[in-house]
């Protein structure tokens, strides 16, 4: 199996953030190279592991990269927003550490085949899950105008996203667009050369269509809140987002746990039973030291937050 390089991102930062206990039963959701699985193993004597990942090409290089630690991990082909039933099967009702990392390995950035990379001509791919039917191909040449646009602005943050949905439905009436490089032509010739300065003009969009092709937005609010009553007293939830709509939603579902009573400051006494669930560890959140950020390029708009279960 052809190795190739992958760098966790902010690896110290996430297992300082778990707060590693050395029996403890701990949750990776996003298990990838197995960078951060690997570490959680080998820095608890005792520890157990369950992870998913919907990447069956990943599944098998961590299972190898984690073979010395054999008996102590178990490894699911799965969602992570299925991570209730995946601990059920493993005899599993609550976890002391939950991890997430929502960055794009470098197997599958490197790996042109999979059609991630704006930096390579590749079929226009994008599956997490090698397995699942909907591409970005499809995305691209099947999809409205306005529901392309609709989701490069709410995906990808793309100012240009009017211009770039209206190309996109041009050329295609032309020719089927299947490759990453015709993809590119179109985004670069419906963004004013001022504009692209900050970075590769092609990442918002390329962001915008795998979130739409992985369906990773999806009931993430709804999971994070789940995830988190799932910690037992003490636990921690260790979340990495690599652009703002993420981080978002993870902010907002830390606040909603935090937040104690709701009910109408009018009222004079409490009526809705809400109470604080966790505590935020980091208020604000963390990001890349400046070494690493120029070791690992792709740590640079990482974002690390932390809540521990009270």
């Amino acid at each position: 199996m052809e190795r190739l390089a992958h760098i966790p991102v902010m690896l110290e930062e996430c297992m300082e953030g778990l707060n590693l206990k050395d029996n403890g039963i701990y949750f990776d959701g996003t298990l990838g190279g197995g960078g951060h699985s690997y570490e959680i193993l080998r820095r608890t004597s005792a520890g157990r592991l369950v992870a998913t990942d919907l990447d069956t090409e990943s599944i098998a290089r961590a299972k190898e990269k984690l073979a010395e630690f054999e008996g102590r991990f178990a490894i699911a082909h799965d969602n992570y927003k299925n991570f209730k039933y995946v601990l059920k099967e493993n005899g599993i009702e609550a976890v002391d550490g939950i991890l997430l990392d929502f960055g794009v390995s470098s197997f599958q950035l490197d790996d042109k085949s999979r059609g991630f990379s704006y930096n390579a001509d590749c079929a226009l791919d994008m599956r997490m899950n090698p397995d699942q039917s909907l591409t970005a191909k499809e995305v691209v040449n099947t999809y409205s105008e306005e529901a392309l646009r609709r989701i490069l602005s709410e995906y990808g943050e793309e100012r240009f996203s009017g211009r770039i949905a209206k190309e996109i439905a041009a050329e295609r009436k032309k020719r089927e667009i299947t490759r990453s490089t015709e993809l590119i032509e179109i985004i670069e010739r419906s963004i004013p050369k001022k504009f692209q300065q900050d970075g590769h003009p092609a990442r918002r969009t390329f962001q915008a269509i795998r979130i739409e092709v992985n369906r990773e937005l999806d009931d993430l609010k709804e999971t994070v809140l789940s995830m988190a009553r799932s910690l037992k007293k003490g636990g921690r939830i260790v979340i990495l987002t690599f652009h703002s709509l993420e981080d978002r939603i993870v902010k907002q579902a830390f606040k909603e746990l935090e937040t104690d009573c709701v009910c109408d400051k009018r009222l004079p006494v409490c009526v809705c039973g809400k109470k604080k669930e966790i505590e935020i560890i980091t208020k604000k959140p963390v990001t890349a030291s400046a070494r690493e950020r120029g070791e690992n390029p792709r740590s640079r708009s990482a974002k690390l937050r932390i809540a521990e279960k009270i």
